[in-house]
């Protein structure tokens, strides 16, 4: 299986730092968009929502607006209040996984879902419009690509102590404490090369972002264990699913955004 997912991996990944670095944002947005599109039919399962034309309904939705957020995209007051939202709904999560642990009704799943794919799009096409913004989110995809893979090997030498056992029992503290050494350590090197800009406050937005990234993956799997899921979908060989691949993502993306915009105004 590792195998497999390396190689998995070993084709995905060029294939998406060359889309953010040599793509222009219209094209890297339509690519995202439908990304998003195929996570939007893959949530219709994780919510348990079987009918073809309503999972294809919810998708339409999602297309709809998609398209209109692109026409708003450059209003900065959609931006922030987008990804404003987007942290809302990642830190109620993190109550919700840690302590409330009650399944949703199926409109509430389904907004669950907009909330989670709809404003990581909003903030990839912002950051990859914004100024450098190529190197700014292709700093973010190594970040959590970094820390997924530290909390992966950590838990796997080390992990001893389960981090959330009832949600997704092969994650440990262990992990979480070897992927926060990657962030301090991708972030370090964002400091001095990929945002210097940033300074030293840009270590403190790389981490909490990384630690929001996990409560996305928690997230998912929550919904994943409720639909009695083992992986979204099976669309990439040794990863599952569309959102078995962006659920880190999901999280990071809105708050890495918001979390530069606040960095901006603060200068």
């Amino acid at each position: 299986m590792l195998k497999l997912r390396i190689l998995t991996a070993a084709i995905l990944v060029p294939a998406v730092v060359a889309l953010v670095w040599f793509a222009p944002t219209w094209a890297l947005g339509l690519a995202a968009g439908v990304v998003a599109l195929a996570a939007a039919w893959e949530w219709t399962a994780l919510s348990r929502l079987r009918a073809p034309w309503l999972q294809a309904a919810f998708t339409l939705l999602l297309a709809v607006l998609l398209i209109c957020f692109w026409v708003l995209r450059h209003n900065n007051w959609v931006l922030w209040i987008t990804t404003g939202a987007a942290l809302g709904w990642w830190l109620f999560a993190l109550v919700w996984i840690a302590v409330w642990r009650r399944e949703f009704a199926l409109p509430v799943k389904l907004l669950c879902g907009l909330l989670t794919i709809l404003p990581a799009w909003v903030a990839t096409i912002a950051l990859h419009a914004s100024v450098d913004g190529r190197r700014k989110l292709l700093f973010l995809l190594v970040l959590i690509w970094a820390a997924d893979i530290a909390a992966y090997f950590a838990g796997r030498a080390f992990g001893r102590r389960k981090l959330a056992p009832e949600v997704s029992p092969g994650k440990t503290w262990e992990g979480v404490a070897g992927a926060t050494l990657a962030l301090l350590a991708v972030a370090c090197a964002g400091v001095f090369w990929a945002l210097p800009a940033g300074g030293y406050a840009l270590i403190l937005v790389c981490v909490l972002t990384g630690w929001l990234s996990i409560v996305g993956d928690l997230s998912e799997s929550m919904f994943k264990r409720e639909a009695a899921l083992k992986d979204s979908g099976r669309l990439f060989p040794g990863h599952g699913g569309v959102l078995d691949r962006i659920d880190s993502l999901t999280a990071a993306l809105p708050a890495f955004w918001l979390g530069l915009a606040i960095l901006e105004r603060l200068k």
